[in-house]
């Protein structure tokens, strides 16, 4: 797992009156308690003991629903924002142990370590090297249930078991390992996602894969210039398009 620099604005105040609010205005994100943002600030509040009001308020610049964990990054941000903004003086190790009970994703982002992620993705083991990067995200713009793909996943013994280094070298290390068993299910029914990746890779790409169940796809470059450059080239599509560097 790992993180790169394309992210969501939340700004978190306290508030005389009591209470949770987060306003979004992001089409297809709630703003009441079904927000992961507000059942983030709401047990950490539980946690600790405090009463106090919360208001919070979210821009998204990340895709919704699209395999990027933008939501359990907001939730993960929340947890973090009002730790600190009451002085509750909570370790990360407990943060992300409130966090795993709001998504599996959580965990990672308080970690903020590129990380191997195992069990439901809350055991976390940091990768000792990773070489800086480039990545264009390309997102279709269309909607693929996480519960179908993995309905409809076949996994199989059939092959040996995969290993995952914990040290890369250069980008050709990072592309020898691409794999996404999801990609399976996804690309015969939203074909678009498989055409993503062939563009991303005829126009310069080192490799493309597609992130978690889909349907974003993200082609690693070497350098900012190519990285923008085929950006450019892919955002006359109508899909989201953006180039961004890893954290």
């Amino acid at each position: 797992m790992q993180r790169i620099d394309l992210c969501d604005d939340i700004v978190v105040a306290v508030s005389p009156e009591p209470g949770i609010r987060v306003s979004c205005g992001s089409v297809g994100v709630p703003n009441g308690p079904e927000n992961i943002a507000w059942r983030a600030a709401d047990a950490l509040l539980r946690h600790s003991g405090v009463q106090t009001g919360l208001d919070i308020g979210i821009t998204k610049h990340i895709p919704v629903a699209a395999g990027l964990g933008g939501g359990s990054s907001d939730g993960a941000s929340v947890l973090m924002g009002v730790n600190e903004l009451l002085g509750l003086g909570i370790s990360d190790r407990q943060l992300m142990e409130i966090g795993v009970k709001l998504g599996a994703d959580v965990p990672f982002f308080i970690f903020k370590r590129t990380a191997i992620a195992e069990g439901i993705g809350e055991v976390l083991t940091a990768v000792e090297h990773v070489p800086p990067a480039w990545l264009v995200i390309v997102n279709p713009r269309v909607h693929v249930s996480t519960a179908w793909v993995y309905q409809n996943l076949q996994l199989t013994n059939l092959r040996p078991q995969d290993r995952i280094p914990r040290f890369y070298k250069d980008i050709g290390d990072l592309v020898a390992v691409f794999a996404n068993d999801l990609e399976s299910v996804t690309i015969p029914r939203y074909p678009v996602i498989g055409e993503i990746k062939k563009r991303l890779l005829a126009t310069g790409c080192r490799g493309a894969l597609m992130s978690g169940s889909g349907p974003t796809v993200f082609g690693i470059c070497d350098q900012e210039a190519v990285a923008r450059k085929i950006a450019g080239q892919l955002s006359g599509d109508g899909w989201f398009v953006e180039a961004v560097q890893t954290l």
